[in-house]
């Protein structure tokens, strides 16, 4: 079988970079140093702030995108891509599913007012995952390599009782991005991620609740979203970061809690097993190199 990876330092200036949650926050921080770095780059989020709408509109040429995105629809979450290849003619580059929820009153667990699914785990964690096998597929269509930038949260290797939904949503990414470490070695996409701890953004300020007083916001020490922005640059432009990376950020600190899928390779292993048949997924992967992204093709995903 054909090894396409691993993905060498891939520097974005020039590249598409595509941001969830880009209106705000992390988000908008990191589509601003992207695109100040010389990326074009697609926003994807329900709206902008004022911050993010004024920056917008003092962009001159064509190198920055916003489409409104809700990314508990993978139909949108597919439009997207198909926005970077009307605006720039290629799939992005780099993927970075960063819009996120924290215990809203209408999906929380202790609250329980929701009849068919919790709208955090949508959120939190089915839009990352589909956003990354999205990518997988529109990066093989276009024969190329790239990365996947996730955020979780340091409640990601953590127990919370007051979030308990959230804390939850954070682990199953931390779990995701371990698993798919592999992807940046045999596919050449590389999925990692950042776990920040309490970022001063909307997430907080901007609420019709009192969860910030709650949680006690005011009494912690924050991060600036830009200080994140940063990290996730580095984890992007750098292949000291492999496939499966995963680094804590907090006030006081900045260490990686998981070193990926090839540099943990030959370490203890709590449960060691015979390696897996990977002849069905190589064949569905390959099966997908070469073809072009097709905008309508969705429905039929």
């Amino acid at each position: 079988m054909a090894q396409y990876g691993p993905v060498p330092d891939l520097i974005v200036h020039g590249k598409i970079v595509l941001v969830t949650g880009g209106g705000s926050g992390i988000g908008f921080s990191f589509a601003r140093l992207c695109h100040s770095r010389g990326a074009r780059v697609v926003i994807g989020d329900l709206k902008l702030t004022p911050e993010a709408q004024q920056y917008l509109s003092q962009v001159q040429g064509d190198t920055l995108a916003f489409e409104y995105c809700d990314v508990s629809s993978w139909q949108s979450l597919h439009g997207l891509i198909s926005v970077s290849m009307m605006h720039f003619g290629q799939v992005p580059d780099v993927y970075a599913p960063i819009a996120g929820v924290f215990e809203p009153p209408w999906s929380n667990f202790w609250d329980d007012n929701e009849q068919e699914s919790y709208k955090t785990i949508q959120i939190n964690v089915n839009h990352p995952v589909k956003l990354t096998r999205l990518a997988m597929r529109a990066l093989a269509g276009a024969e190329k390599q790239g990365v996947v930038c996730l955020v979780a949260s340091t409640a990601g290797v953590r127990g919370n009782y007051f979030a308990t939904l959230y804390a939850a949503s954070k682990h199953a990414v931390v779990g995701f991005v371990k698993s798919m470490g592999q992807a940046d070695s045999e596919e050449g996409v590389k999925v990692v991620c950042v776990l920040p701890g309490m970022v001063q953004t909307p997430l907080w300020t901007e609420r019709d609740d009192n969860v910030a007083e709650q949680s006690k916001y005011k009494e912690r020490a924050g991060l600036q979203p830009a200080e994140i922005a940063k990290v996730m640059l580095r984890m992007v432009e750098s292949d000291y970061y492999g496939g499966g990376t995963c680094v804590l950020r907090t006030p006081l600190e900045e260490r990686i809690v998981e070193e990926g899928y090839a540099k943990s390779a030959g370490t203890y292993d709590p449960s060691p097993r015979p390696e897996p048949d990977m002849s069905r997924i190589k064949s569905v992967l390959q099966s997908e190199r070469g073809k072009a992204w097709n905008a309508n093709r969705f429905p039929k995903c």
